[in-house]
């Protein structure tokens, strides 16, 4: 029995957990992992099991009427290696085990807050260091 990986990449966080459950009771599938954008606006589920029961569950998924559609779905039959250690550090943060990857914030964390003012006044003293 091959293991695959089945994404839905849907808009809301409470679309989100509603098509996840529609997934799990669909098939034999649980969550991998999942990865939030935008705020939360975008949300990507990430399910395994498999190979018919991801495509059970991520067809359930889409078809279901409750829920907003999705921007983008597919499954992944027998992943890559290198998917496979992708999914892997994604799930490790959002299981609380941190990996550090080029900068990445926590699973579920929406970025600082962006201080122009304070940004502004770190490049003028930069221009002015430059300029002497």
């Amino acid at each position: 029995m091959s293991s695959a990986y089945g994404f839905i990449e849907i808009s809301g966080v409470v679309a989100a957990v509603d098509v996840l459950d529609i997934m799990c009771k669909a098939a034999d599938v649980s969550l991998a992992t999942w990865e939030r954008k935008l705020g939360g606006r975008l949300v990507t589920l990430v399910v395994e099991g498999s190979v018919e029961a991801v495509k059970t569950a991520v067809q359930a998924g889409v078809d279901s009427f409750n829920v907003r559609k999705p921007a983008v779905y597919g499954v992944l039959p027998n992943p890559h290696p290198e998917i496979r250690r992708i999914v892997a550090i994604s799930a490790s943060r959002f299981k609380g085990r941190g990996e550090e990857v080029s900068g990445s914030k926590m699973l579920g964390q929406d970025p600082p807050d962006f201080n122009i003012k304070e940004q502004m006044s770190t490049d003028e003293e930069s221009t002015i260091r430059r300029k002497k």
